[in-house]
């Protein structure tokens, strides 16, 4: 399956959308939960009027979950030291793949995150 798709198949208000869905992620990072919640806004808003932003929206929503599950491993992990530079990775990795993923999907790109379990299809 080709995952890429040209500006002209994905129309600009649908990758603008998407692009803020993947961006809206970094809330996280100032609100607790933000991670989660701006994403599921946005995407309950704006599925419906896009399979672009639709498909984008559950990709972020499932990564993002996935990231709370992995800082919650690490959090239990600080007990035994590891946790801390395991934590300040995921929040290292959460920051530079959302950024890939707005990016990417401001180009009409259908982002897949990695290590992300599929919570959402």
């Amino acid at each position: 399956m080709n995952d890429v798709a040209t500006p002209t198949q994905i129309d600009k208000d649908s990758r603008t959308w998407a692009m803020l869905t993947h961006i809206s992620a970094l809330s996280g990072f100032l609100i607790p939960l933000g991670n989660i919640i701006a994403p599921l806004v946005i995407w309950l808003l704006k599925r419906e009027q896009s399979e672009f932003v639709d498909d984008q929206g559950k990709e972020v929503l499932s990564f993002q979950i996935s990231m709370l599950i992995y800082f919650f491993v690490s959090f239990l992990l600080m007990f035994i030291l590891i946790g801390i530079p395991l934590m300040i990775g995921l929040g290292i990795f959460d920051l530079v793949v959302t950024i890939i993923a707005a990016i990417k999907a401001n180009d009409g790109v259908r982002y897949r995150y990695p290590l992300r379990i599929r919570f959402i299809k």
